[in-house]
């Protein structure tokens, strides 16, 4: 446990990995020169790209990713945790993850967790997304020990799913990370309200580093990178959707102060749900 910085990198990563490859290095440095320790970039980091050709073209397998060794490179040169929030992966089954991954002061990779809710909606004004037609879920919930806090580790659309977080919260994590990039429609609804949500019930920190703006491919993202506190309060945000850095101080003892003022996690209880059929009502005639 313990008092650090934290950073959320607000990026608008577009077609070419290189590109955004030097554009995560540039916000990393900014944050680390800021004093973040834990510095977070949003979900897919290294590429935004929609059509399938040029996917298979920028993505690559993890050793060869051009964001994980400049994640591992930074990591280790400016000796911070750096959480790439996620980037496309190519596994070794020839399917591709949407894969977030976590480096240690030494450039370490510590753990990695692959998306596990894929985006498949439809959206109004004719906007669709199928995740699932190009990235192969992930199975496994992940919570790492840093030392000086516990972290659960989840990507974008995982966010409306409380269950994983709380299942995060009770195996031990006091900050809850939710890297996106959320579409402006959706943004503008929910953003706010569903971190706020999931910091209050969890009692626990929340960074959630955005993607924001117009990108090359065509798609739109909300931005609003933000650090919320286990009360709900949001202590840093990207009011807009531009490349930025936003930074807060974590205190994890406020989540255990949390957890003790309301202690909803130790007092759930198991329950059943039943279920009753309405009775058939019979007319008069009958």
């Amino acid at each position: 446990m313990g008092i650090f910085t934290a950073a959320a990198i607000q990026m608008r990563s577009g077609t070419d990995p290189t590109r955004n490859a030097a554009d995560f290095e540039d916000l990393v440095r900014e944050a680390a020169r800021a004093g973040a320790v834990y510095v977070q970039s949003p979900e897919m980091t290294g590429a935004v790209v929609r059509d399938s050709k040029a996917r298979s073209l920028a993505f690559k397998s993890e050793e060869l990713d051009v964001t994980a060794i400049a994640a591992a490179r930074l990591s280790a040169e400016l000796g911070i945790f750096l959480h790439v929030g996620s980037t496309a992966i190519v596994r070794p089954d020839g399917k591709l993850a949407n894969r977030a991954m976590l480096y240690s002061p030494e450039g370490a990779l510590i753990a990695r967790y692959d998306k596990i809710h894929m985006f498949d909606v439809d959206l109004d004004n004719g906007e669709s997304w199928r995740e699932s037609a190009a990235y192969e879920p992930g199975t496994q919930a992940v919570v790492c020990d840093l030392g000086m806090a516990r972290l659960g580790l989840a990507v974008c659309y995982d966010l409306r799913f409380p269950q994983l977080f709380r299942a995060e919260a009770i195996a031990g994590a006091d900050i809850l990370t939710v890297p996106a990039a959320f579409t402006r429609q959706t943004g503008k609804a929910h953003w706010h309200v569903l971190l706020r949500a999931r910091a209050i019930e969890n009692g626990a920190f929340v960074v959630a580093a955005a993607q924001g703006g117009l990108h090359e491919d065509g798609r739109e993202t909300f931005g609003h990178s933000l650090i919320i506190d286990p009360w709900g309060r949001i202590l840093a945000e990207a009011d807009h959707d531009r490349p930025a850095v936003v930074l807060a101080e974590i205190d994890t003892a406020a989540s255990a102060e949390a957890r003790s003022k309301i202690p909803n996690l130790r007092n759930a209880r198991d329950f059943a749900v039943a279920t009753q059929r309405t009775p058939q009502l019979r007319g008069a005639a009958s």
